[in-house]
Protein backbone atom coordinates (compact mmCIF):
# COMPACT_ATOMS: atom_id res chain seq x y z
CA UNK A 1 0.00 0.00 0.00
CA UNK A 2 1.25 4.05 -0.66
CA UNK A 3 0.95 6.23 1.71
CA UNK A 4 -1.98 7.34 0.28
CA UNK A 5 -3.24 4.18 0.36
CA UNK A 6 -3.11 4.05 4.27
CA UNK A 7 -4.23 7.05 4.64
CA UNK A 8 -7.63 6.93 3.20
CA UNK A 9 -7.81 3.45 4.72
CA UNK A 10 -7.47 4.85 8.17
CA UNK A 11 -9.50 8.10 7.46
CA UNK A 12 -12.48 5.71 6.76
CA UNK A 13 -12.02 3.87 9.91
CA UNK A 14 -11.76 6.76 11.63
CA UNK A 15 -14.81 8.57 10.33
CA UNK A 16 -17.22 5.36 10.49
CA UNK A 17 -16.20 5.14 14.09
CA UNK A 18 -16.44 9.21 15.34
CA UNK A 19 -19.56 10.40 13.14
CA UNK A 20 -22.58 9.97 14.45
CA UNK A 21 -25.37 8.26 12.84
CA UNK A 22 -27.55 11.71 13.08
CA UNK A 23 -24.27 13.78 11.03
CA UNK A 24 -24.74 10.99 8.19
CA UNK A 25 -28.46 12.29 7.42
CA UNK A 26 -28.88 15.18 4.76
CA UNK A 27 -29.08 18.50 5.81
CA UNK A 28 -33.14 19.46 5.60
CA UNK A 29 -32.61 22.88 5.51
CA UNK A 30 -30.04 25.89 6.38
CA UNK A 31 -30.68 25.67 10.12
CA UNK A 32 -28.86 22.00 9.95
CA UNK A 33 -25.56 23.71 9.24
CA UNK A 34 -23.52 24.28 12.11
CA UNK A 35 -21.97 28.01 11.85
CA UNK A 36 -20.47 27.96 15.50
CA UNK A 37 -19.56 31.31 17.40
CA UNK A 38 -20.13 32.29 20.66
CA UNK A 39 -23.76 32.71 20.63
CA UNK A 40 -23.94 29.40 19.01
CA UNK A 41 -27.01 26.79 19.74
CA UNK A 42 -26.30 22.94 18.64
CA UNK A 43 -29.36 21.56 17.08
CA UNK A 44 -28.36 18.37 19.25
CA UNK A 45 -25.69 16.63 21.33
CA UNK A 46 -24.68 14.63 18.18
CA UNK A 47 -23.87 18.45 16.14
CA UNK A 48 -21.59 18.96 19.05
CA UNK A 49 -19.95 15.52 19.29
CA UNK A 50 -18.98 16.17 15.48
CA UNK A 51 -17.72 19.15 15.13
CA UNK A 52 -15.73 18.31 18.48
CA UNK A 53 -14.00 15.54 16.96
CA UNK A 54 -13.54 16.98 13.78
CA UNK A 55 -11.40 20.24 15.34
CA UNK A 56 -9.46 18.22 17.25
CA UNK A 57 -8.28 16.47 14.59
CA UNK A 58 -7.36 19.94 12.50
CA UNK A 59 -9.77 18.22 10.09
CA UNK A 60 -12.65 21.72 9.71
CA UNK A 61 -9.74 22.99 7.90
CA UNK A 62 -7.86 20.15 6.55
CA UNK A 63 -5.24 22.02 4.67
CA UNK A 64 -4.19 24.80 6.50
CA UNK A 65 -1.24 24.29 8.88
CA UNK A 66 -1.37 22.56 11.51
CA UNK A 67 0.25 25.59 14.35
CA UNK A 68 -3.04 26.90 13.30
CA UNK A 69 -5.90 25.01 14.29
CA UNK A 70 -5.76 23.06 10.70
CA UNK A 71 -4.46 19.70 9.87
CA UNK A 72 -1.58 20.12 7.82
CA UNK A 73 -3.19 17.67 5.26
CA UNK A 74 -1.38 17.65 1.68
CA UNK A 75 -3.59 18.73 -1.23
CA UNK A 76 -4.11 14.96 -2.08
CA UNK A 77 -5.01 13.97 1.29
CA UNK A 78 -7.56 16.67 1.81
CA UNK A 79 -8.94 15.56 -1.43
CA UNK A 80 -9.19 11.71 0.13
CA UNK A 81 -11.34 13.25 3.12
CA UNK A 82 -13.89 14.94 1.55
CA UNK A 83 -14.15 11.74 -1.03
CA UNK A 84 -14.34 9.62 2.54
CA UNK A 85 -16.78 12.14 3.82
CA UNK A 86 -18.79 11.72 1.23
CA UNK A 87 -18.69 8.39 0.81
CA UNK A 88 -20.02 7.37 4.50
CA UNK A 89 -23.07 11.05 4.00
CA UNK A 90 -21.06 12.94 6.50
CA UNK A 91 -21.98 15.98 7.13
CA UNK A 92 -19.54 19.00 7.12
CA UNK A 93 -18.71 19.89 10.81
CA UNK A 94 -18.43 23.55 10.57
CA UNK A 95 -19.87 26.01 7.89
CA UNK A 96 -17.69 29.43 8.36
CA UNK A 97 -17.03 32.46 6.34
CA UNK A 98 -13.82 32.68 8.60
CA UNK A 99 -13.12 29.14 6.64
CA UNK A 100 -14.11 29.97 3.45
CA UNK A 101 -12.85 33.35 2.71
CA UNK A 102 -11.19 35.27 5.74
CA UNK A 103 -9.06 32.22 6.53
CA UNK A 104 -7.24 32.48 3.54
CA UNK A 105 -6.85 36.27 3.03
CA UNK A 106 -4.82 35.92 6.95
CA UNK A 107 -2.57 33.05 5.95
CA UNK A 108 -1.24 34.99 2.92
CA UNK A 109 -1.49 38.56 4.68
CA UNK A 110 -1.70 38.58 8.18
CA UNK A 111 0.74 38.99 10.83
CA UNK A 112 1.85 36.29 12.73
CA UNK A 113 -0.11 37.22 15.53
CA UNK A 114 -3.13 37.48 13.74
CA UNK A 115 -2.79 34.15 12.27
CA UNK A 116 -1.88 32.67 15.88
CA UNK A 117 -5.18 34.48 17.75
CA UNK A 118 -7.97 34.33 15.02
CA UNK A 119 -6.88 31.40 12.57
CA UNK A 120 -7.16 28.18 15.67
CA UNK A 121 -10.63 30.22 16.95
CA UNK A 122 -12.10 30.22 13.44
CA UNK A 123 -10.88 26.14 13.63
CA UNK A 124 -12.38 25.19 16.27
CA UNK A 125 -15.81 27.13 15.77
CA UNK A 126 -14.98 29.41 18.51
CA UNK A 127 -16.22 32.38 16.55
CA UNK A 128 -18.38 33.64 13.45
CA UNK A 129 -17.68 36.27 11.13
CA UNK A 130 -19.75 38.38 8.85
CA UNK A 131 -18.30 40.31 5.79
CA UNK A 132 -18.46 44.28 5.13
CA UNK A 133 -18.16 44.67 1.80
CA UNK A 134 -21.01 46.14 -0.21
CA UNK A 135 -22.44 49.50 0.65
CA UNK A 136 -25.98 51.16 -0.22
CA UNK A 137 -23.32 53.29 -3.00
CA UNK A 138 -20.60 50.54 -3.80
CA UNK A 139 -22.23 47.20 -4.76
CA UNK A 140 -20.92 46.60 -8.34
CA UNK A 141 -18.49 49.27 -8.05
CA UNK A 142 -17.01 48.08 -4.43
CA UNK A 143 -14.24 50.43 -4.60
CA UNK A 144 -16.51 53.15 -4.40
CA UNK A 145 -17.08 52.52 -0.69
CA UNK A 146 -17.20 55.69 1.77
CA UNK A 147 -17.24 53.93 5.17
CA UNK A 148 -14.54 55.90 6.87
CA UNK A 149 -11.87 54.96 9.61
CA UNK A 150 -10.91 57.75 11.05
CA UNK A 151 -6.94 58.12 12.51
CA UNK A 152 -7.67 58.38 16.59
CA UNK A 153 -3.82 57.93 17.44
CA UNK A 154 -3.75 54.44 18.46
CA UNK A 155 -6.78 53.40 17.20
CA UNK A 156 -9.32 54.45 14.02
CA UNK A 157 -12.89 55.43 14.54
CA UNK A 158 -15.04 53.87 12.13
CA UNK A 159 -18.48 55.48 10.35
CA UNK A 160 -20.68 54.63 8.01
CA UNK A 161 -22.99 51.50 6.62
CA UNK A 162 -22.96 48.24 4.91
CA UNK A 163 -25.30 46.83 3.28
CA UNK A 164 -26.47 42.81 2.44
CA UNK A 165 -24.41 41.59 5.10
CA UNK A 166 -24.91 38.29 5.57
CA UNK A 167 -25.64 37.07 8.88
CA UNK A 168 -24.64 40.18 10.38
CA UNK A 169 -27.25 39.76 13.35
CA UNK A 170 -25.73 36.30 14.45
CA UNK A 171 -21.72 37.35 14.05
CA UNK A 172 -19.36 37.75 16.58
CA UNK A 173 -17.40 39.47 14.43
CA UNK A 174 -16.89 41.03 11.33
CA UNK A 175 -13.85 41.48 8.49
CA UNK A 176 -14.38 45.00 6.94
CA UNK A 177 -13.26 47.68 3.95
CA UNK A 178 -13.02 50.70 5.04
CA UNK A 179 -11.25 53.90 3.51
CA UNK A 180 -8.40 55.30 5.89
CA UNK A 181 -7.69 57.76 2.49
CA UNK A 182 -9.36 59.82 -0.05
CA UNK A 183 -6.14 60.59 -2.41
CA UNK A 184 -6.69 57.10 -4.53
CA UNK A 185 -9.99 55.16 -5.00
CA UNK A 186 -8.50 51.97 -4.63
CA UNK A 187 -5.49 52.75 -2.74
CA UNK A 188 -6.98 54.53 0.06
CA UNK A 189 -8.66 51.28 1.33
CA UNK A 190 -7.75 49.24 3.96
CA UNK A 191 -9.03 45.36 5.55
CA UNK A 192 -10.07 45.98 9.15
CA UNK A 193 -11.26 43.54 11.91
CA UNK A 194 -13.43 44.12 14.86
CA UNK A 195 -16.31 42.96 17.20
CA UNK A 196 -19.21 42.90 16.13
CA UNK A 197 -20.27 43.70 19.84
CA UNK A 198 -18.39 47.06 19.97
CA UNK A 199 -20.23 50.17 20.89
CA UNK A 200 -21.72 51.82 17.85
CA UNK A 201 -22.41 48.44 15.90
CA UNK A 202 -25.99 48.18 15.21
CA UNK A 203 -27.63 45.66 12.31
CA UNK A 204 -31.20 45.42 10.77
CA UNK A 205 -32.88 42.36 8.55
CA UNK A 206 -33.50 42.78 5.37
CA UNK A 207 -36.56 40.55 4.17
CA UNK A 208 -36.32 39.02 1.35
CA UNK A 209 -39.69 37.38 -0.94
CA UNK A 210 -38.41 34.25 0.40
CA UNK A 211 -39.57 34.88 3.74
CA UNK A 212 -36.44 34.75 5.08
CA UNK A 213 -33.12 37.03 6.22
CA UNK A 214 -29.65 35.92 5.97
CA UNK A 215 -29.30 39.36 4.80
CA UNK A 216 -28.31 42.83 6.85
CA UNK A 217 -28.06 46.53 7.04
CA UNK A 218 -24.77 47.48 9.06
CA UNK A 219 -24.55 50.65 10.72
CA UNK A 220 -21.24 51.76 12.52
CA UNK A 221 -21.12 54.85 14.70
CA UNK A 222 -17.96 56.13 16.23
CA UNK A 223 -16.82 52.86 16.70
CA UNK A 224 -13.36 52.59 18.10
CA UNK A 225 -11.20 49.83 16.69
CA UNK A 226 -7.65 49.17 18.07
CA UNK A 227 -5.04 49.85 14.62
CA UNK A 228 -3.53 46.45 15.27
CA UNK A 229 -6.46 44.75 13.88
CA UNK A 230 -5.54 45.79 10.39
CA UNK A 231 -4.85 42.95 7.95
CA UNK A 232 -2.14 43.57 5.35
CA UNK A 233 -0.94 47.63 4.48
CA UNK A 234 -2.65 50.63 5.79
CA UNK A 235 -4.43 51.41 1.98
CA UNK A 236 -3.63 48.68 0.52
CA UNK A 237 -6.67 46.81 1.72
CA UNK A 238 -7.73 46.31 -2.10
CA UNK A 239 -5.44 43.69 -2.59
CA UNK A 240 -6.40 41.57 0.48
CA UNK A 241 -10.02 42.30 -0.56
CA UNK A 242 -9.32 41.23 -3.94
CA UNK A 243 -7.50 37.83 -2.62
CA UNK A 244 -10.46 37.11 -0.47
CA UNK A 245 -13.10 37.92 -3.08
CA UNK A 246 -11.40 35.08 -5.17
CA UNK A 247 -11.88 32.30 -2.07
CA UNK A 248 -15.96 34.09 -1.77
CA UNK A 249 -16.43 33.12 -5.41
CA UNK A 250 -15.32 29.43 -5.41
CA UNK A 251 -17.01 28.87 -2.31
CA UNK A 252 -20.00 30.52 -3.95
CA UNK A 253 -19.77 27.91 -6.90
CA UNK A 254 -19.85 24.95 -4.57
CA UNK A 255 -23.90 25.58 -4.65
CA UNK A 256 -23.47 24.34 -8.28
CA UNK A 257 -22.96 20.78 -7.01
CA UNK A 258 -25.94 20.99 -5.33
CA UNK A 259 -25.00 18.46 -2.64
CA UNK A 260 -26.84 15.26 -3.73
CA UNK A 261 -26.01 12.05 -3.99
CA UNK A 262 -27.72 11.57 -7.51
CA UNK A 263 -28.59 13.21 -10.40
CA UNK A 264 -31.42 15.42 -10.13
CA UNK A 265 -33.33 13.64 -12.48
CA UNK A 266 -33.14 10.27 -10.49
CA UNK A 267 -33.85 12.56 -7.19
CA UNK A 268 -37.37 13.77 -8.67
CA UNK A 269 -38.87 10.71 -9.66
CA UNK A 270 -40.97 9.67 -13.02
CA UNK A 271 -41.34 12.49 -15.15
CA UNK A 272 -44.58 12.40 -17.49
CA UNK A 273 -43.68 15.63 -19.09
CA UNK A 274 -41.25 14.63 -22.42
CA UNK A 275 -39.99 18.16 -22.84
CA UNK A 276 -39.34 18.40 -19.10
CA UNK A 277 -37.49 15.21 -19.00
CA UNK A 278 -35.23 16.25 -21.96
CA UNK A 279 -34.70 19.41 -19.94
CA UNK A 280 -34.00 17.55 -16.61
CA UNK A 281 -31.46 15.12 -18.89
CA UNK A 282 -29.43 17.93 -20.04
CA UNK A 283 -29.42 19.74 -16.74
CA UNK A 284 -27.70 16.32 -15.01
CA UNK A 285 -25.10 16.08 -17.86
CA UNK A 286 -24.07 20.01 -17.38
CA UNK A 287 -24.11 18.90 -13.50
CA UNK A 288 -21.53 16.45 -13.94
CA UNK A 289 -19.58 18.10 -16.03
CA UNK A 290 -19.36 21.08 -13.58
CA UNK A 291 -18.61 18.77 -10.96
CA UNK A 292 -15.86 17.41 -13.35
CA UNK A 293 -14.53 21.07 -13.79
CA UNK A 294 -14.98 21.75 -10.41
CA UNK A 295 -12.34 19.26 -8.98
CA UNK A 296 -9.89 19.97 -11.46
CA UNK A 297 -9.80 23.73 -10.43
CA UNK A 298 -9.79 22.77 -6.95
CA UNK A 299 -6.80 20.54 -7.95
CA UNK A 300 -5.00 23.56 -9.49
CA UNK A 301 -5.66 25.99 -7.15
CA UNK A 302 -4.09 23.80 -4.53
CA UNK A 303 -0.98 23.61 -6.53
CA UNK A 304 -1.11 26.81 -7.31
CA UNK A 305 -1.88 26.45 -11.51
CA UNK A 306 -5.05 28.16 -11.40
CA UNK A 307 -5.88 31.54 -13.66
CA UNK A 308 -6.62 33.89 -11.07
CA UNK A 309 -9.91 35.04 -12.69
CA UNK A 310 -10.29 31.13 -12.83
CA UNK A 311 -12.89 31.90 -9.62
CA UNK A 312 -14.73 34.05 -11.56
CA UNK A 313 -15.75 31.24 -14.51
CA UNK A 314 -16.38 29.08 -11.49
CA UNK A 315 -19.12 31.32 -9.65
CA UNK A 316 -20.57 32.35 -12.87
CA UNK A 317 -21.48 28.58 -13.91
CA UNK A 318 -21.84 27.58 -10.29
CA UNK A 319 -24.64 29.85 -9.56
CA UNK A 320 -26.46 29.55 -12.71
CA UNK A 321 -26.47 25.73 -12.37
CA UNK A 322 -28.17 26.34 -9.24
CA UNK A 323 -30.65 28.52 -10.33
CA UNK A 324 -31.62 26.11 -12.78
CA UNK A 325 -31.42 23.00 -10.90
CA UNK A 326 -34.00 25.01 -8.80
CA UNK A 327 -36.53 26.03 -11.74
CA UNK A 328 -36.64 22.32 -12.65
CA UNK A 329 -37.27 21.51 -8.85
CA UNK A 330 -40.75 23.88 -9.19
CA UNK A 331 -41.46 22.52 -12.42
CA UNK A 332 -41.27 18.94 -11.75
CA UNK A 333 -43.62 19.99 -8.45
CA UNK A 334 -46.24 21.44 -10.42
CA UNK A 335 -48.83 23.55 -8.56
CA UNK A 336 -48.12 21.62 -5.48
CA UNK A 337 -44.65 23.31 -5.82
CA UNK A 338 -46.18 26.55 -4.94
CA UNK A 339 -47.41 25.20 -1.51
CA UNK A 340 -46.22 27.97 1.07
CA UNK A 341 -46.99 26.91 4.81
CA UNK A 342 -47.60 23.12 4.92
CA UNK A 343 -45.56 20.47 7.55
CA UNK A 344 -45.87 18.22 4.11
CA UNK A 345 -44.50 21.08 2.13
CA UNK A 346 -41.76 21.66 5.02
CA UNK A 347 -43.01 25.29 5.44
CA UNK A 348 -42.45 25.72 1.62
CA UNK A 349 -39.15 24.44 1.42
CA UNK A 350 -39.15 24.29 -2.40
CA UNK A 351 -40.48 28.06 -3.19
CA UNK A 352 -38.24 29.41 -0.41
CA UNK A 353 -35.26 27.92 -1.62
CA UNK A 354 -36.28 28.70 -5.17
CA UNK A 355 -36.68 32.14 -4.48
CA UNK A 356 -33.81 32.47 -2.45
CA UNK A 357 -31.38 31.55 -5.58
CA UNK A 358 -32.71 34.78 -7.66
CA UNK A 359 -29.67 36.40 -5.10
CA UNK A 360 -27.34 33.90 -6.28
CA UNK A 361 -26.66 35.39 -9.74
CA UNK A 362 -25.74 38.82 -7.60
CA UNK A 363 -24.39 37.97 -4.18
CA UNK A 364 -20.22 37.76 -4.52
CA UNK A 365 -20.26 39.80 -7.35
CA UNK A 366 -23.09 40.27 -10.31
CA UNK A 367 -23.07 37.15 -12.90
CA UNK A 368 -22.54 40.45 -15.64
CA UNK A 369 -19.04 41.70 -12.99
CA UNK A 370 -18.01 37.95 -13.72
CA UNK A 371 -18.52 37.53 -17.35
CA UNK A 372 -16.87 40.93 -17.87
CA UNK A 373 -13.87 39.48 -15.89
CA UNK A 374 -13.44 36.48 -17.74
CA UNK A 375 -13.94 38.55 -20.81
CA UNK A 376 -11.16 41.32 -20.16
CA UNK A 377 -8.52 38.43 -18.30
CA UNK A 378 -8.99 34.71 -19.61
CA UNK A 379 -10.10 35.68 -23.10
CA UNK A 380 -8.61 38.89 -23.51
CA UNK A 381 -11.16 40.19 -25.80
CA UNK A 382 -10.72 43.85 -27.43
CA UNK A 383 -12.33 46.24 -25.23
CA UNK A 384 -13.23 44.52 -22.70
Amino acid sequence: MTDLDTFRTETRAWLEANCPPEMRQPMRSEKDACWGGRKVTFQSPAQKQWLDAMAARGWTVPDWPSEYGGGGLSAAETKILKEEMAAVGARPPLTSFGISMLGPALLKFGTEEQKKHYLGQIARGEIRWCQGYSEPGAGSDLAGLQTRAEDAGDHYVVNGQKVWTSYADEADWIFCLVRTSTETKHGGISFLLFDMASPGVSTKPILLISGNSPFCETFFDDVRVPKDQIVGEVNKGWDVAKYLLGHEREMISGMGLGGEKQTLGAALGPIEDPMLRGELAAFDVDSLAFAAMSERFIDQLKAGASHPAFPSVMKYAGTELNKRRHELIMAAGGSNALEWDSAASGSGKAPRDWLRTKANSIEGGTSEIQLGIVAKHILRLPGA
